[in-house]
């Protein structure tokens, strides 16, 4: 173990001079495959709207508008292969979704204790699912604002209905750890969501003892116990996560559980941190929560580059007990304003990405939506092209003790464009003509390749998580993808074989014609010229013995694998084109060519529009 640790923290320099010299010249490469499973989770938060809302919904126009920039966001991370929204929904002793237990958050409406005119959590779950996203509810566990913000919520309050779980110190509210009723009061809070709403996970924020700076102290209420009183408050913040745990796992055992801790987890001799972090700061033990198994995965506040990161990260990783722990990383320090004139390169943030990828963390989380669809630093370009080129899977939870995967869906056919099966019913009553969030349901993910049999086990033939249908529309998809496979996946992420459908006998495989390959190919990913004639290739219109040729495109943006440039081709032959990728991050000598923001901008609104249609497509499946 002592080897090993030392081998990580050279790694960790390794990298850390990498990326140090990526700064002046040298740019950090990674050519490992993307995982198929990895998480990849952003923070958005609601306090303040911060990150959405912007608009106040006060009538039927504002609440659309309200809405539609919520949709917006989430065309944005969908885009970039996003998997998992963590939605802040307790914000402080305030919520975004109708409660019989707090108020409604103002950041909605503009009023404190207003109701929106609709329920923004729901909202929020359906279009993530629309999308092929998880959603998970972020729960701010202790902190409860300033008194004057309690006060004016009147008596829906916490601190007027339950004032024995709160405690004011200075100005500041608190729930109270110390008091094993709060542990139920929250975990009441946790299973009211899970009960109502077809969430996917609960995310504990906040959940450990307030930073010394607010000098809150619940030790008068310690009593006899022989406990230090570093272990007892740890005690306390403890009984609150099993708390959630029980009550939450009763109800939906697939629904993840986690939590955001401090970035460190104790003081190493390597890297001392003195009174913050979980263990001394916080007092907070989650690499305890998931040896118990109260737990699922963690996303640790890890907002720091270059060494303080690297040796945390391995720290975490001799730590795991083969749970994920996703590092949370503070991409606001990409944007000038947030660090002082002084971002972070995108470098840094690629090598955490990377470090935290050939640690096998599970995957990642970033701090906040915002810097991320705003493109600080580049990122969202950088996602687009290098980091999540791909879609991925989520966690398979196998510690939860249903490890069958379902029966592979049944009778796959392709016609018209649309793949279509019978739907695998192993996990719900057959009684149930739909399933609802109260079932441990099927959804559907779909793959495609050039090559047969599809190997699922690659990131790069995923094309569609979470589909809900039974069918799915491929008229959009890459000419490249010959064969199709579906697989039928359930909530702890336990996956079926793949069915590979038939058409006419045959292995699924998109036949195009040559004027479906070109207005499908041609017109959205290659320069066409301005003399071609694209109805001249309707091959209704020429027998098959008719040839053409290449000679009319520009085929700088492209390259052809299965002919020659030069060689004819003739009406339904197929002509596999791939779009050459220029890669966003060069060389510093390299030429570089800017784009206006004009531009810019519009290539952005083609990808949310071309999100929206993706995400129209699947509501109407």
């Amino acid at each position: 173990m002592k080897y090993n640790s030392i081998r990580l923290i050279l790694l960790a320099f390794g990298l850390m001079q990498m990326t140090l010299a990526s700064a002046q010249k040298t740019i950090f490469s990674y050519n490992n495959p993307q995982p198929l499973h990895e998480v990849r989770a952003v923070w958005l938060t609601t306090k303040q709207s911060l990150d959405w809302p912007k608009t106040k919904a006060t009538d039927a126009k504002s609440i659309e508008q309200q809405k539609q920039e919520l949709r917006n966001i989430l065309d944005d991370l969908n885009y970039i292969h996003i998997n998992t929204v963590i939605l802040q929904t307790r914000i402080r002793g305030s919520v975004i979704y109708p409660s019989k237990y707090e108020p409604w958050d103002a950041c909605l409406t503009g009023t404190p204790g207003k109701n929106p005119g609709y329920d923004p959590l729901q909202f929020c779950i359906n279009e993530c699912h629309a999308r092929g996203m998880e959603c998970h509810a972020w729960v701010v566990s202790i902190p409860l604002d300033k008194q004057s913000t309690q006060r004016s919520y009147g008596d829906a309050s916490v601190t007027s209905k339950r004032p024995d779980l709160c405690r004011m110190s200075g100005d500041d509210m608190f729930m109270l750890p110390g008091n094993p009723a709060t542990a139920d009061y929250i975990a009441d809070i946790c299973r009211e969501i899970t009960e109502k709403y077809d969430i996917d996970g609960i995310s504990l924020d906040y959940i450990r003892y307030p930073e010394s700076l607010y000098k809150f102290s619940d030790d008068d209420l310690k009593g006899e116990t022989t406990k230090s009183t570093s272990a007892w408050r740890r005690d306390n913040i403890t009984r609150i996560v099993r708390a959630v745990h029980n009550k939450v796992k009763a109800v939906k055992p697939w629904v993840k559980l986690s939590s955001s801790p401090i970035g460190r987890y104790r003081n190493l001799r390597s890297n001392p941190t003195p009174g913050w972090n979980c263990m001394d700061g916080g007092y907070q033990d989650p690499v305890a929560w998931l040896k118990e198994g109260i737990q699922d995965l963690v996303f640790p506040m890890m907002y720091w580059k270059g060494e303080n990161f690297y040796r945390s990260l391995f720290d975490w990783a001799e730590n795991s007990h083969k749970r994920p722990v996703c590092p949370g990383l503070g991409i606001y320090f990409l944007d000038p304003k947030e660090s002082n004139n002084n971002p972070w390169d995108i470098n840094d943030v690629r090598a955490e990405m990377f470090a935290s990828r050939n640690r096998e963390m599970g995957g990642v989380a970033l701090y906040r939506s915002d810097f991320l669809t705003r493109g600080c630093g580049g990122l969202f370009d950088c996602c687009y092209e290098e980091l999540f080129m791909y879609p991925s899977l989520t966690i398979r939870m196998t510690w939860e003790g249903d490890t069958i995967a379902p029966s592979k869906p049944q009778n796959m056919h392709f016609t018209a464009s649309r793949l279509t099966w019978d739907a695998s019913t192993d996990y719900y009553p057959s009684s149930v003509a739909i399933p609802t969030s109260a079932h441990n349901y099927v959804t559907y993910n779909i793959y495609g390749s050039d090559h047969q049999p599809v190997d699922t086990r690659k990131a790069e033939n995923l094309l569609c998580t979470r589909v809900m249908s039974t069918s799915f529309n491929i008229e959009n998809i890459s000419a490249t993808k010959k064969y199709f496979a579906v697989t039928a996946v359930d909530r702890f992420g336990n996956e079926s074989e793949a069915a590979i459908g038939t058409y006419d006998g045959k292995d699924v495989c998109r036949n195009l014609d040559v004027r479906s390959l070109i207005m499908n190919t041609f017109q959205t990913a290659i320069p066409v010229m301005p003399e071609l004639d694209l109805t001249a290739y309707d091959p209704s219109k020429y027998d098959s013995e008719t040839e053409f040729d290449l000679s009319n495109l520009d085929m700088n943006n492209a390259i052809i694998t299965n002919r020659g440039a030069s060689e004819k081709f003739r009406p339904r032959e197929r002509l596999v084109l791939v779009p050459k990728r220029q890669n966003s991050i060069i060389d510093e000598d390299a030429p570089k060519k800017k784009l206006s923001i004009t531009a810019r901008n519009n290539l952005r609104k083609k990808a949310k529009r071309e999100a929206k249609e993706r995400a129209k497509q699947i509501n109407n499946e």
